[in-house]
């Protein structure tokens, strides 16, 4: 058995090579959901409706890599902006390896599957509408809590 700790547990964010950064990411999709954000107490409403880009059934952006060409305000987490991941889900990976917390059990760095984050429930898989289906107007009616 090794000791080597996990290189979430040794490596800062912005430290992090690249395959390391992406690999982070749990798959939940929380992050593609529109959010909603009140602009005088800046706080952060999520709803269930995702990205038009986003394939419902895997949790992928189907245009990943030109995300930011066709949705200028798609949010790109780099390391630097760690200060601002105050809006990520609490279960998120970049938050709580930020915060200095350990990934949760259902994390494919942790549980060596990529299913594990669908399997538990913490993923948008089968809970969201795309908003290629829904009125720019109607987002309020979507609010969800489920994601904290």
């Amino acid at each position: 058995m090794s000791d080597q700790q996990p290189f979430w547990k040794t490596v800062a964010l912005d430290a992090m090579s690249k395959s390391q950064w992406e690999s982070l990411c749990d798959g939940c999709a929380k992050c593609c959901l529109v959010k909603l954000q009140d602009e005088e107490s800046d706080e952060v409403a999520y709803t269930n409706v995702v990205c038009r880009y986003m394939d419902e059934q895997n949790c992928q952006c189907t245009e990943y890599q030109r995300r930011n060409e066709l949705v200028p305000h798609c949010v790109w987490l780099k390391p630097e902006m760690v200060a601002d991941f105050f809006w990520l889900p609490s279960t998120c990976a970049y938050r709580l390896v930020a915060e200095g917390k350990d990934l949760p059990d259902w994390h494919h760095l942790v549980s060596g599957s990529r299913e594990s984050v669908h399997e538990s429930g913490e993923s948008v898989k089968d809970k969201v509408y795309n908003e290629a289906f829904i009125h720019e107007d109607d987002l309020e009616e979507y609010i969800i809590h489920w994601v904290e």
